[in-house]
């Protein structure tokens, strides 16, 4: 697919298929037109002898320095050279180029006073598969994103280390030679516009949005699974129970475990004195409480990230009617407090997670099955350190759920004095969501192997994803080397397998 910028706001899926799946752009005519219109605004401002803030001045703390006329070309870019400075590990490609439309979406409004060279030029940098190279420490989230998109503005200008389609380093001048591309000599006003944004935050919160409604999914196969090698009581998640409180999510995340659990003989064939139980573990049977409240906060970030994603961000804005004015909208506080949020509901969904994989591991909890799930209990020790790994794993998802949001560093002679490391809540929810994604494959790990240790039937959409998971691992037996068969699972987790397998049963989930 080719993604049109500027007909109307960029949307989820549109930044989702350039960040991750490297599709192309092309620039709306009519909207590069209105960039062209608006950037009379910003030239009839260039002679004037009353200073305007980013066309005539320094920037920041530096803002009552005027500039004259015949250094404002070297103002442009030593602003973009100078906050080119980043520090530490590079910066995922999916992310810079999520950062990279979401900028370009924003100079194609018309309201950031660019000439059409500068969106014309960014559209043929990501076309051509080139990413600037990032590193993770130089965003506090105020004043946008700042580090990150001056590098990606130094590209523009040629200069800095770039990525290119086959992911080889490179100066940014050899990679626009090879891709027949010229670089910018920035105007006024153009180094500010391309650096002053809410971008990069913006782009890891829809990248996890999207991750995270898959996830949540697989966490409903997760419980599913361990119901039935559990042998829980399915009555609990039936629908007039959930509609007594009628949230959505959790309405949802019922209706999905009941549709994964039909025709279960686990769950729904005979009990003995052992299996006869009216009430099960919290980690079973709230299941649809926890992973709902996990949907509903998704649901919640997902109307901020279409907020964000509709706006124009810029200081100073040009305004409909051609007033450059300064402004702060680039404060990342909205991103910022549902990026903090998805983490802790990230963090309480593996919690819970690991909770049900430690019950299968006790023989006095795990109704029946050997302890650990080991062949030979005391030759093997079955799955006993997969559930360290998981534990391990979630204590770390406890920490990174401590919110970003609410430190504040002042900056910039204290013209800056509170900002929203937005940034860094963005960086420590990638983490986490992997971790989660680690969690429930170590569960459905385990889930699977107890049910091919019960006699009973599961249920025909449990019995393809059992099938798939122990297709891979081996599934019951003597102790093997368990690290590649966890990595295994993990990777049917995020490739999509374990969902689509259980969906070719039960239809699309919600």
């Amino acid at each position: 697919m080719t993604v049109t910028i500027g007909a109307g706001p960029l949307t989820h899926h549109e930044l989702v298929a350039v960040a991750r799946f490297g599709e192309t752009v092309e620039l709306d005519p009519r909207a590069v037109d209105a960039v062209a219109q608006t950037r009379v605004a910003i030239d009839a401002l260039v002679t004037d002898p009353e200073p305007h803030y980013g066309i005539s001045t320094g920037f920041g703390a530096l803002a009552t320095q005027f500039i004259p006329d015949d250094l404002r070309v070297e103002l442009q870019k030593s602003l973009v050279r100078s906050h080119a400075a980043s520090s530490g590990p590079e910066v995922e490609r999916e992310v810079i180029r999520g950062l990279m439309v979401q900028r370009l979406s924003t100079l194609m409004t018309g309201r950031t006073g660019v000439r059409p060279v500068v969106v014309e030029t960014y559209a043929a940098m990501l076309n051509a598969g080139i990413t600037p190279m990032v590193r993770e420490y130089g965003s506090l989230g105020c004043s946008g994103d700042l580090a990150p998109l001056s590098h990606c503005a130094l590209a523009l200008m040629g200069e800095g280390d770039v990525r290119d389609r086959n992911n080889d380093v490179m100066t940014a001048d050899v990679a626009f030679a090879a891709a027949n591309i010229t670089p910018v000599e920035l105007r006024e006003k153009e180094g500010l516009a391309l650096i002053n944004g809410t971008d990069g935050m913006t782009g890891m919160l829809v990248l996890a949005i999207h991750d995270l409604r898959n996830l949540l999914s697989v966490a409903d196969i997760a419980v599913s699974l361990s119901l039935e090698g559990l042998r829980a009581n399915a009555a609990v998640f039936a629908d007039d129970l959930q509609e007594l409180r009628p949230h959505p999510g959790q309405r949802a995340s019922a209706s999905n475990i009941r549709a994964l659990i039909a025709g279960s003989d686990l769950v729904h064939g005979e009990r003995d004195s052992e299996s006869a139980r009216t009430q099960d573990a919290y980690s079973l049977r709230c299941s649809p409480q926890v992973h709902g409240a996990a949907r509903d906060t998704v649901d919640h970030a997902h109307r901020v990230a279409t907020n964000e994603l509709n706006s124009a961000i810029d200081n100073p804005v040009v305004t409909l009617d051609f007033r450059v004015e300064s402004n702060g909208n680039f404060h990342g506080a909205p991103v910022a407090y549902v990026l903090d949020f998805l983490a802790i509901a990230v963090a309480d969904v593996a919690s819970m997670s690991e909770r049900r994989v430690d019950r299968f591991l006790d023989k006095s909890r795990n109704f029946g099955l050997p302890p650990f799930l080991a062949d030979r209990a005391g030759v093997d020790s079955g799955l006993m350190i997969a559930q360290y790994t998981a534990a391990g794993i979630v204590s770390e998802l406890k920490r990174l759920a401590v919110p970003a949001s609410v430190d504040s560093i002042p900056s910039s002679a204290m013209q800056e004095d509170h900002v929203s490391m937005g940034w860094a809540a963005g960086r420590k929810l990638r983490t986490a969501i992997d971790g989660l994604a680690r969690v429930l494959a170590i569960e459905i790990l385990t889930a699977s192997r107890g049910i091919a240790l019960r006699s009973q039937q599961p249920s025909p959409a449990n019995t393809h994803v059992v099938d798939l998971v122990n297709g891979v691992t081996g599934g019951p037996g003597p102790d093997r080397y368990l690290s590649p068969e966890i990595e295994a699972v993990v990777d049917l987790v995020k490739s999509g397998r374990v969902l689509s397998t259980a969906e070719a049963t039960t239809g699309t989930l919600e």
